[in-house]
């Protein structure tokens, strides 16, 4: 084999070993946009029931100590989430961060204990309002479910990703932080969903 063979083959060889880092790197792009887009949708879900929770503690229908607590729970959480006023923030890869966790599990945690008495949910749905506010806020907790188990998902994929030794050795991810899970208390009260 001569040397203009050799270096043809060499080329060859070079040139796949490129387009397969660069097929590995836009599947690891993919999957970061994934995570990105996860979060967003997770982020507007927990908003919807903070939102829903806010409805169902301003309607009267819960007695005085409970409107209080909710509505200062749910306003917690809609101070803590804020507009996404830049794409750095809405891009962010680091889950919700401790502060929004935090008061997003005393919200489930405060609705719950509102709602733990089954004649509360009982007598909230005698009335066509508390059955209306009762079905607004387990929908919207039970998209906000899914939505943290698909963004949870997303990120076990890219951090499956992420781990292997050519994704690290060829440093593919570029500077994008890795992928954060977001772990939050989001059981429902017994009666709520039905």
């Amino acid at each position: 084999m001569s040397w203009s063979e050799m270096a043809l083959v060499g080329l060859v060889v070079v040139a796949a070993l490129l387009w397969v880092a660069w097929v590995l790197a836009s599947r690891l792009d993919r999957l970061h946009r994934k995570v990105a887009a996860s979060r967003i949708a997770l982020d507007a879900q927990l908003v919807r029931r903070a939102s829903a929770a806010i409805e169902l503690a301003s309607s009267g229908l819960l007695d005085p100590a409970s409107s209080v607590l909710v509505a200062d729970a749910a306003y917690a959480v809609v101070d803590d989430a804020g507009p996404v006023t830049s794409p750095a923030l809405a891009l962010a890869m680091d889950g919700l961060g401790p502060a929004r966790e935090r008061v997003e599990s005393e919200l489930s945690a405060t609705l719950r204990s509102a709602l733990e008495e089954p004649e509360v949910i009982t007598a909230l749905r005698a009335q066509a309002v508390g059955e209306d506010h009762l079905a607004a806020l387990a929908a919207s907790w039970y998209r906000a479910q899914l939505a943290r188990r698909f963004h949870n998902e997303a990120v076990a994929q890219a951090q499956r990703v992420r781990r292997h030794w050519y994704v690290r050795l060829l440093h593919l991810a570029g500077r994008a932080p890795a992928p954060q899970t977001v772990e939050l208390d989001d059981q429902m009260p017994d009666g709520l969903g039905r």
